[in-house]
């Protein structure tokens, strides 16, 4: 790993690049939106359709629900990009699953305003996964194509069951064909331990006879 690391000039603190540096970026727009829905009176009337109030919260609910929606579809489309392979990768994509659920209960009292910031974020980032997918695009940056490793026990069908019982019967009972065989092997072994019988007695007689001339 640490040579793979070397190799690529990375190293696993690498994705969290991204957040030290998106990370202040959203608190401040967080602050200063909030700091203008107060301050602002443009916010109080200058939305559209539901939300023409920015300052206050979303009463329907709509602007959580489509954030939470939106941060989600970017985790389940995006979160495993590059991570393949990674134990650490599914946990983190659960973590993220927790929070875009709870940010519906967690934000449902922030102002309209928010929301029009964060759900443009949130559709933003899709957008830049999908063109950062294109192989024109991957080729262009550097980012290497990363292989899909085929499935070492491929899914059976329930019905490939039957030629495997079938033939477990064939090879146990032998072919329809023949059905004279088995009865050949079977005298055959019979005649042959019939045999060895006899030369078991045989020899139990010559030496009880040999005991019997001793006394």
């Amino acid at each position: 790993m640490k040579k793979l690391f070397k190799e690529y000039g990375v190293s696993p603190f690498t994705p969290l690049k991204g957040l030290f540096i998106q990370g202040p970026i959203f608190v401040s727009f967080f602050l200063a939106i909030t700091n203008m829905a107060e301050k602002v009176p443009s916010f109080k009337h200058g939305g559209a359709s539901w939300f023409i109030d920015q300052a206050t919260p979303d009463a329907l609910y709509i602007f959580p629900v489509l954030t939470a929606l939106s941060f989600l579809i970017t985790v389940e489309c995006n979160m495993q990009e590059g991570m393949e392979g990674n134990p650490v990768a599914g946990t983190v994509k659960n973590v993220s699953r927790g929070l875009a659920v709870l940010t519906v209960p967690f934000t449902m009292g922030f102002p309209k305003a928010i929301f029009c910031y964060w759900v443009t974020s949130n559709l933003f980032s899709r957008m830049y996964g999908l063109v950062l997918k294109v192989p024109g695009v991957k080729k262009t940056s550097g980012i290497p194509e990363i292989p899909v490793a085929a499935p070492t026990n491929p899914p059976q069908s329930p019905f490939s069951i039957f030629p495997a019982l079938k033939q477990a019967t064939t090879a146990t009972n032998g072919p329809s064909s023949m059905p004279d065989e088995p009865s050949k092997h079977s005298n055959k072994k019979l005649s042959s331990s019939a045999v060895i019988s006899q030369r078991l007695r045989s020899l139990e007689k010559q030496v009880n006879g040999r005991k019997k001339n001793k006394k």
